[in-house]
């Protein structure tokens, strides 16, 4: 089966909203083995829409729609696909009563406008929309192509694919579908990661593993096609290699698990706690950390001692040695995390200074240097000192990477990368 997705709203081709929903469309695809083949983004052009939607269905077997479902003016969805397939209009006074009801529970009167989501296509099956007022639609046309339409609201048009579209998709496929594993690795450039995996190129084939590297992260995305048992066999085989292949740098085997959350995880079945001194990276670990729902579990605390002044005031950093080796120094970033430690009485200490930039370098200290140290409760601190490459936002993000890895690395008694 061959597909096209088409992401509708004049808001898109702008530069403040993002097309999620085409990503969400396509993750649903992939999995029931469906080829996409073309992707769009339109305005809220009547026209422009419905002569893409002829388009799209010559060519390929389903099109979904997402977007131009609601009730104003600009909503030209439903007029668009009529056109395409040279049909009417009807309102439907059953999808138009529970819209009303809907209202109603909510203690609000329907303005008059919502009638406009009543409009059903001729022929088309009505799909309820059970987290809002715009219902779907499912037509087929003379070709034997399929054309669904969902309304643009993320949360609304997640709740359809599970109750419509997956259903139909697995009548479908017979079982057969696709299926990607991902593997991700932190704390090694891609190259290096590129190497180490290559045997399992030959062994798996190429087309069936994908690199994708981000600032401090290579996630490796290994897929499957077929009966699902027999694929989710051969994931595990290609998981357990690629593991292998990639040693101890990999520390989660889910797309949702995020290094803080791993970290997170250690701290916690450790009984052990964790206490920060940032300065370049201004309270960025400390927000990845609370990111995680539960994280005061093992999350005390921290301090952002951006100052040389409030270095030594709050984490105890002699003034005598910020004088002598500078605050971005190692002396400085070993003395940040043990004082820090010491301050909030943790089990851990991390310690970060550095120059993000664009300002502040020297030919001894250019942008990119960070000083990471993480003090320990067998009295060793550890010390990395780093030279990240890009801009402000990427150095910083690149320093917190490291600063959990590096803690990631000592609660699993691992050495460091």
């Amino acid at each position: 089966m061959k597909a096209a997705i088409l992401a509708i709203g004049s808001e898109l081709l702008g530069t403040e909203r993002l097309d999620t929903n085409s990503l969400k469309l396509t993750r649903v695809l992939d999995r029931h083995g469906v080829e996409l083949r073309a992707k769009a983004v339109l305005g809220d052009s009547e026209e422009d829409v419905a002569a893409e939607l002829r388009r799209q269905l010559e060519r390929v077997d389903l099109v979904l729609v997402t977007g131009g479902l609601g009730p104003t003016a600009d909503d030209v969805t439903r007029e668009a696909a009529a056109a395409a397939l040279d049909r009417g209009l009807h309102m439907d006074e059953e999808v138009v009563a529970g819209i009303e009801r809907r209202f109603r529970d909510l203690g609000w009167r329907m303005p008059a406008v919502n009638r406009r989501q009543g409009l059903v296509l001729d022929g088309a099956a009505v799909l309820a929309n059970r987290r809002g007022t715009a219902p779907g639609l499912r037509a087929t046309t003379e070709g034997g192509s399929t054309l669904f339409l969902f309304p643009g609201v993320p949360t609304e048009m997640e709740a359809m694919i599970e109750d419509h579209l997956e259903p139909w998709l697995a009548e479908r496929s017979g079982g057969i579908g696709r299926e990607t594993v991902t593997l991700k690795v932190a704390g090694l450039p891609e190259s290096v990661v590129e190497e180490r995996i290559a045997p399992a190129y030959e062994e798996f084939g190429r087309e069936t593993i994908t690199i994708l590297a981000s600032p401090g992260e290579i996630r490796l995305c290994a897929t499957a096609e077929g009966p699902e048992e027999e694929r989710r066999r051969r994931l595990e085989v290609m998981a357990d290699r690629l593991a292998g292949l990639a040693g101890p740098a990999v520390y989660a085997r889910r797309e949702g698990d995020t290094l803080e959350k791993v970290v997170g995880e250690l701290l916690r079945a450790a009984s052990a706690t964790l206490a920060l001194a940032e300065s370049c990276t201004g309270g960025l670990v400390a927000e990845r950390i609370t990111r995680v729902p539960g994280s005061s579990d093992y999350f005390l605390g921290g301090a952002v001692t951006y100052t040389n002044e409030l270095k030594t005031l709050l984490v105890g950093v002699p003034a005598e040695q910020i004088a002598a080796h500078g605050a971005v120094s190692e002396p400085v970033a070993r003395a940040m995390a043990e004082g820090a430690r010491r301050a909030l009485g943790s089990t851990w200490g991390i310690g970060i200074t550095g120059v993000a930039g664009p300002g502040g370098g020297s030919e001894e200290k250019p942008v990119g240097t960070v000083h990471l140290a993480l003090a320990g409760p067998d009295g060793e601190t550890l010390h990395r000192k780093m030279r990240f490459p890009g801009d402000r936002e990427r150095i910083r993000w690149f320093a917190s990477q490291l600063a959990l890895e590096m803690l990631r690395r000592r609660l699993l008694g691992l050495p460091p990368s």
